[in-house]
């Protein structure tokens, strides 16, 4: 009896929702305050028996996305970016720059890829943005060495895959073609490819989304309204990524100092159709960029109506030619173009010759023409030349050498400053603050462009409203680190300049460059002794050879003193018993310098040579 009371007893408490059972009839606790008995409505309850606080939500903290320059800061060309998140990198463009005229004797300038090297097993690929060659000129030599996949549209990888050819590195290359609107998966990383209309077609932004947000890259771009070929810019998906909101944007500079808007490319074919009237009987010559396939398209258009044939000349200009063409990117109607060397087989009104120089590249075939070293073309007062093209910045001399040395010949010389015959690819600032007020980034990295490009641009953004500490103006070798709330430079990487010299790749350094300035500054004077080995005594010699520094026979005199200070060293060195060459040699350069400055105030180089006997 005991028993059953005390099982009622358990039994009433239950009922009285002290207690309940789950479904496995396990007691489990249900209320605190045992004093309540009823239940009210759900709308009438209050949390007395309930003071628990929500359970706090833990913010998911986002990774960061390192952003490292190998190049396009702080100068023209060169352009190589890579990107790092969560372990996974990609590169974005591979560009080579040309070399200024303080680089001697200099074809190509790369990006140093040690940096790349070193990370090569965490890069998922290389995305080029289109194809000039400050963008992939330095992709051969880099496959040379590593082996990755490389993504671009079909005429930038056309472009690609002609330059691998000749490298003999088309076989062995992976070559994704892909369109803007793509997206391409780098690991952790989708890359997302938008429109923008340039100097050349196929041209394309690119939108990195990742976990850290979002970073959008102009490439370069401007907006034309009226483009050559293709569609307008895709502003509608840029002005989207803005209202998804963007971590970061980084934007081309180059024209930053300019202020409105870039003329449109249609300026350029109004102005060749007058030229064209305007040139009447003459020969017209053509200096233009072999990469602007629009704007050969158009005076293949107007050469064409003018009843003219085309001649191309340069070898870059062919190759341009050659896969604009067979991709569908260039109309050439038939019989228009014919070979340079049937050029003499029409009369002069008839031509239009399109070259490679428009920059006065010492190689290039309208300088060659200046100069009158060109093997087929001999130009003078029959020929009407038009240099549709921008001096890139620190060209400005060598491209006005060219047009005085025209002018000479009796040429007639149009150029960009005296009419319309170019327009850049490039947005002015109008157009940067359409860009930026679409995309509306928390962080902005100017990139593409020179120093007071990059300060110009950070410039204007901080007059949108965008905070200078949220702007970072960086240079070759930087490492910037990007996340929600948060940007900061991190450690400098290897970064450079290697220098290619004909064959040798990377073989000329600073120093070499440095001794090839000084020799053609100063001259060489090379003293030339042989040695007696065991006694040190002089056997023969010294004798004085000078190159670039005086004419010998003019300057006996000097020679002769060089000479003598030459031959007392080395006989105070041998009544020494001194054998060391090293310090015999420093001593006789010193000497002669001092001598040769105090002279004529000039500093040659002096380079002793001791032969063993």
């Amino acid at each position: 009896m005991n028993n059953d009371n005390e099982k009622r007893s358990v039994a009433g408490r239950r009922n009285n929702n002290f207690y309940s059972t789950n479904s496995n009839g396990n007691n489990v606790n249900r209320f605190y305050n045992k004093t309540r008995t009823t239940k009210r409505p759900y709308y009438q309850r209050r949390n007395t028996g309930y003071n628990r606080k929500p359970p706090v939500r833990k913010e998911v903290v986002k990774p960061s996305i390192k952003v490292a320059f190998l190049g396009g800061l702080n100068e023209i060309g060169k352009n190589i970016t890579l990107f790092e998140c969560m372990g996974d990198m990609f590169i974005l463009d591979c560009g080579m720059a040309f070399p200024d005229g303080e680089m001697l004797g200099i074809d190509l300038v790369l990006p140093d890829f040690t940096y790349v090297r070193e990370n090569v097993d965490k890069i998922k690929g290389i995305i080029i943005t289109h194809g000039h060659e400050d963008h992939i000129g330095s992709l051969p030599y880099l496959l040379k060495d590593v082996s990755l996949p490389v993504y671009g549209t079909p005429l930038s990888m056309g472009l690609v895959g002609n330059k691998l050819k000749e490298h003999n590195l088309l076989s062995s290359a992976q070559l994704n073609v892909v369109r803007a609107g793509d997206v391409i998966k780098m690991g952790c990383m989708n890359v997302e490819l938008i429109h923008v209309n340039h100097s050349i077609p196929d041209s394309v932004a690119v939108a990195i989304h990742s976990p850290a947000g979002t970073i959008v890259h102009t490439g370069d771009f401007k907006i034309d309204f009226t483009p050559a070929t293709g569609d307008v810019i895709d502003l509608t998906r840029f002005a989207e990524l803005g209202k998804e909101g963007v971590l970061a944007l980084m934007a081309d500079s180059t024209n930053a100092e300019r202020p409105g808007f870039t003329k449109t490319e249609a300026k350029v074919r109004e102005s060749f159709e007058h030229l064209f009237i305007r040139a009447k009987n003459k020969r017209i010559i053509i200096a233009t960029f072999a990469s602007n396939v629009n704007r050969i398209q158009q005076i293949l258009d107007c050469a064409k109506a003018n009843g003219r044939k085309v001649a191309f000349s340069g070898r870059s200009m062919l190759n341009y030619v050659q896969v604009a063409t067979e991709l569908g990117y260039m109309e050439v109607s038939d019989g228009t173009v014919i070979d340079i060397d049937s050029i003499n087989e029409y009369l002069p009104e008839q031509i239009v010759l399109v070259t490679t120089g428009s920059q006065g590249e010492p190689m290039s075939a309208l300088s060659r023409m200046a100069y009158s070293e060109h093997r087929k073309v001999a130009v003078g007062t029959g020929d009407f030349i038009i240099i549709s093209a921008n001096p890139i910045p620190g060209n400005e001399k060598m491209v006005g050498n060219v047009i005085d040395e025209l002018l000479k010949l009796g040429c007639e010389v149009v150029y960009e400053s005296m009419y319309e015959v170019h327009v850049s690819g490039h947005a002015c600032q109008e157009e940067l603050k359409v860009i930026h007020n679409l995309v509306r980034p928390e962080f902005f990295i100017p990139v593409h462009g020179e120093q007071k490009h990059l300060k110009k641009h950070a410039d204007l953004a901080e007059s949108l409203g965008m905070k200078r500490d949220n702007i970072f103006i960086g240079d070759v070798g930087n490492v910037v680190e990007l996340k929600q709330g948060g940007m900061k430079r991190l450690g400098d990487v290897i970064s450079g300049k290697v220098f290619v010299d004909g064959l040798g790749v990377g073989d000329v350094g600073s120093i070499v460059l440095r001794d090839r300035k000084h020799l053609g500054q100063d001259g060489l004077i090379i003293i030339v002794a042989a040695l007696d080995i065991a006694e040190g005594y002089i056997i023969s010699g010294p004798d004085v050879i000078s190159r670039g520094f005086v004419y010998v026979r003019e300057s006996e005199e000097i020679i002769y003193e060089v000479r003598r200070i030459a031959m007392e060293i080395l006989q105070e060195f041998a009544l020494k018993n001194i054998h060391e060459w090293n310090v015999i040699k420093n001593k006789i350069k010193e000497e002669v310098s001092k001598h040769i400055f105090n002279k004529t105030r000039r500093t040659p180089m002096i380079l002793p040579i001791i032969m063993e006997v």
